[in-house]
């Protein structure tokens, strides 16, 4: 594969970093959005996270709206909705009204998971039972909403998504197994792999996928990407110490303790114990970091691996000039126009 092939695109979570608050970390967002615009990123996802104090990304139809009203050319999508949180029916409505307002720019990604504990999923949707048919079922009256169709006989049959408009979504499904994998296949969809989540099995995934493929009335032909954790920097410094937070990060949110907002200042001295060493090693192959020229590599195979010309970088650093900056050196080794 050809490194000048390469798209690069954004999964941003709203990271409310040390000593900054909610209303700011989502203005970082909408900074970021218009920055990785200029850059010509391909595409910018925002996340639904529930119950998360340092991830802001809560809502990503309301806050896509905003997003897609300050950018330009870049598309503007949901890395996901999570599905068993909501309706379809309110999910394709939502998706409508933003293709009226940005026709042709809009990204659905779905996700089957909550995005959040048990608890908090079950006050979110009270009658979410968590069952793959579920999801299943809904993909299937979401393709009807949007086509303004239903199985004659059925409530879906009488039910228009509102706005009617012409244009569609475009559809992704989100998956860090791989099974979400097989239904986008059966659908016609968009295969976006969470590699930032499970580092194992994604190019499996992947071909799964393409070899499963069928053709779909939104998308006449595959399109895959895959999705990791990415820091940049010509720092060695700044490298390492980012890497110490993620880390610490993924130490403690494999520990139930949460994600809450850190420096490195506060980790530098922390010891750990033999069983959290081996999960840190595991841990780092969701993560690639390194200056320009590594990264080049690195991407570059990260894309052959995986059978894509698509990478979407996840950045959360400790300062947002560096986040910025590391989207800036991605670009300048990818994106050069």
């Amino acid at each position: 594969m050809n490194t000048k092939q390469i798209r690069l695109s954004v999964l941003d979570q709203s990271p409310v970093r040390k000593g900054i608050t909610a209303e700011q970390a989502v203005q970082e967002t909408v900074e970021l959005a218009k920055y990785t615009d200029q850059l010509g990123y391909t595409r910018f996802w925002v996340s639904e996270h529930h119950n998360t104090g340092s991830l802001a990304g809560s809502t990503p139809e309301v806050l896509m709206a905003h997003l897609a009203g300050q950018t330009q050319n870049i598309r503007i999508g949901s890395g996901g909705v999570m599905m068993p949180n909501h309706s379809a029916l309110k999910v394709a409505e939502n998706f409508r009204m933003l293709e009226a307002l940005f026709p042709g720019r809009i990204d659905l990604g779905m996700g089957r998971a909550p995005g959040t504990d048990r608890l908090t999923a079950a006050m979110l949707n009270p009658s979410n039972q968590f069952r793959e048919q579920d999801f299943v079922e809904q993909l299937y009256d979401l393709n009807n909403f949007f086509h303004d169709r239903g199985e004659p006989g059925t409530p879906q049959s009488k039910i228009r998504a509102i706005p009617q408009v012409k244009t569609v979504p475009a559809q992704w499904l989100l998956s860090s197994s791989g099974q979400s994998g097989v239904f986008a296949a059966h659908f016609g969809m968009g295969f976006s792999f969470a590699h930032f989540i499970n580092p194992n099995g994604g190019p499996e995934a992947v071909a799964a996928y393409r070899e499963r493929f069928q053709p779909s009335e939104d998308l006449k032909e595959q399109q895959a990407n895959m999705a990791i954790f990415v820091f940049c920097s010509e720092n060695e410094e700044k490298i390492a110490q980012h890497q110490a937070l993620m880390d610490y990060r993924f130490n403690q949110f494999e520990k139930g303790l949460g994600l809450s907002p850190v420096g490195y200042d506060d980790i530098k001295h922390v010891v750990y114990s033999p069983a959290e060493q081996e999960r840190i090693l595991y841990n780092r192959k969701r993560v690639i970091t390194g200056k320009p020229d590594e990264m080049k590599a690195k991407l570059t195979k990260l894309a052959n691996d995986y059978n894509v010309d698509e990478i979407i970088a996840v950045t959360i650093t400790e300062d947002f000039q560096d986040r910025l900056d590391s989207y800036r050196l991605l670009a300048e080794l990818f994106l050069a126009k």
